[in-house]
């Protein structure tokens, strides 16, 4: 089981699945005490990462003379008996140049807890707005959901991080946008969907719709919210006509 040196960390990220299970007493006092029933064991890498020590973090992962080098990763891995490991710590924390830096050791980011917590989830809900945009810029996923359906931007607002909840809706909306011109691209590309009904000019309006709109969030210095949600619908409404195309039934198909 993963034990934190310090029984405060794990007493507060408790309070977060407890404030999430609306006072229910039907929530297992196991997964929410269980971790400090249990004798503390010592954990470098979390001493390190708490203190917002990243050479401390690279120390122990890459010095061969390091005594913890060969149980770094699994000091990284263990977790609690509710699926919580260090970096859910390190979020609430707010060290996000820890997070970046154990990003390189194979973490995974969009893990989740037997309840479906995330680290997005965990920094919304404790206002770290820099580590939420560390994690954003990483991949994590927006749009994860708890065990009560609610997104990372759901508990922000449901504890008054404002920042917070304006950065995830606006990472949502560049968001997807992103996958609207995924979804182009891939569908235009697949020789079953197109089945014939495009012809050169409809694929060529395509490419250069998909190409300017990646290009504008390649090179667009910080967009709004509006921003992306107005060039989500001008892509949109280019490709109407296109995918309008490719809806006919083919019985119908000339």
């Amino acid at each position: 089981m993963f034990l934190l040196s310090s029984q405060v960390v794990w007493k507060e990220m408790e309070l977060v699945e407890e404030k999430e299970s609306s006072g229910s007493v039907e929530v297992s006092t196991l997964e929410d005490l269980g971790p400090q029933e249990e004798p503390v064991t010592f954990n470098p890498l979390l001493r390190a990462a708490l203190t917002g020590n990243t050479e401390g973090v690279q120390q122990i992962f890459d010095d061969p003379e390091d005594p913890d080098r060969e149980k770094a990763t699994e000091l990284l891995m263990e977790k609690d008996i509710v699926g919580r490991d260090l970096l859910y710590a390190t979020c609430m924390a707010g060290k996000s140049d820890v997070i970046r830096t154990l990003a390189k050791y194979g973490v995974d980011l969009k893990d989740k807890t037997a309840r479906g917590y995330t680290l997005l989830h965990c920094a919304a809900a404790w206002g770290q707005l820099e580590t939420l945009k560390t994690l954003v810029e990483l991949d994590a996923d927006i749009f994860a959901t708890t065990f009560r359906g609610e997104k990372a931007r759901d508990i922000a607002y449901r504890y008054e991080q404002t920042e917070c909840v304006e950065f995830l809706d606006w990472a949502e909306a560049k968001q997807n946008l992103r996958l609207l011109i995924v979804q182009i691209q891939a569908t235009i590309t697949d020789p079953e969907k197109v089945q014939g009904r495009l012809n050169k000019e409809d694929k060529s309006i395509t490419h250069k719709a998909c190409q300017a709109k990646t290009d504008w969030l390649e090179n667009t210095k910080e967009p709004t919210m509006q921003d992306f949600l107005d060039q989500k619908q001008q892509l949109e409404d280019i490709m109407l006509p296109i995918f309008t195309k490719l809806a006919t039934p083919r019985d119908a198909d000339v």
